[in-house]
């Protein structure tokens, strides 16, 4: 038997229960892994609370896109893999788990040196903030106005856009501020008058990425960035519209084209290759046992620093 997290109602973290399941066995083109690590991400709780609207639940639901582990079992036309291999896995429907079965094409070996927290906790944030830097074209000769500069998709964004020649000016509070600037950012602190303050500092912004979602964050890129086709939103899609601005999912109407998922795919081994190399940096929070997936809830919806992941 193994163990994954559900759900049968959407409401507070208390809907959130641990239940015993049948292990499963992979089928033809898939991989079957033992989970050590499942990240935790924002979508998860809001998608259980109900504010990012998911279709009704005909079956308890579970819970979870990342994670990292082992290969148990390998199915029928996988190459590559061998039982025993390290292994990040993104993609799945339902990483809060003991074991998962899941594509082979959603799994990529973990190289030496990159842990199993670290592994899981990459996933949608490196991939949701690569594909909108490459989305919005950042590049040299770019200063790229990134909202939320400490989360963990502002993390990822502030050391991609950094390796690919721009300069980052990042919203953070004073106390992540170093965290921001850690990571080759210039800090500036959200708040009235946002907009001066990044004027004094960077004149010349020609690119924005809101990943706040806040009023403040949406109008300080609409004062500073002339191009609206180069400000998009990861939180406020359904706003994006009416503001003349981009949105990559987030609620956004209009689905990621072939293109923009197909960057979503391409940072996870760029990161994990990056990782394997000393050049990218994952800030990690508290590791919790899977029993207590409704207290990871409540801290990541509490804003608790670093990447949060469960443990079988």
């Amino acid at each position: 038997m193994s163990s994954a997290i559900v759900y049968t109602a959407l409401g507070d973290p208390g809907v959130l229960r641990m239940v015993d399941i049948d292990t499963p066995a992979p089928g033809p083109g898939q991989l079957g892994i033992r989970v050590e690590a499942a990240g935790v991400n924002p979508i998860d709780a809001k998608l259980r609370s109900g504010l990012r609207p998911s279709g009704p639940i005909a079956e308890p639901r579970r819970v979870g896109a990342d994670g990292a582990g082992v290969v148990t079992a390998i199915g029928d036309g996988v190459e590559g893999f061998r039982p025993g291999d390290a292994v990040v896995f993104f993609g799945a429907a339902g990483a809060y788990a003991s074991d998962v079965v899941l594509p082979a094409d959603r799994v990529l070996p973990r190289p030496p040196g990159v842990d199993a927290a670290t592994g899981a906790a990459i996933g949608i944030p490196v991939s949701t903030a690569y594909q909108a830097l490459r989305s919005l074209a950042v590049g040299p000769g770019d200063t790229l106005l990134l909202h939320a500069g400490s989360g963990a998709v502002g993390q990822a964004a502030v050391q991609f856009a950094v390796l690919w020649g721009a300069r980052v000016i990042a919203t953070a509070s004073p106390a992540r501020a170093a965290r921001v600037a850690q990571l080759g950012a210039e800090p500036v602190a959200y708040g009235a008058g946002l907009s001066e303050r990044v004027r004094e500092i960077a004149p010349d912004i020609t690119v924005a990425l809101d990943a706040a979602g806040t009023d403040e964050a949406l109008q300080t890129s609409l004062d500073l960035v002339a191009d609206r086709d180069r400000i998009a939103t990861l939180v406020r899609g359904k706003d994006a519209a009416g503001l003349g601005i981009r949105a990559f999912s987030g609620g956004s109407p209009v689905p990621l084209s072939a293109r923009a998922q197909s960057w979503r795919a391409e940072a996870i081994p760029v990161t994990l290759a990056l990782l394997a190399a000393g050049r990218f940096d994952v800030e990690l929070g508290p590791a919790l046992p899977l029993a207590e997936a409704a207290e990871a809830h409540r801290r990541v919806e509490a804003g608790i620093a670093g990447k949060i992941t469960l443990t079988p």
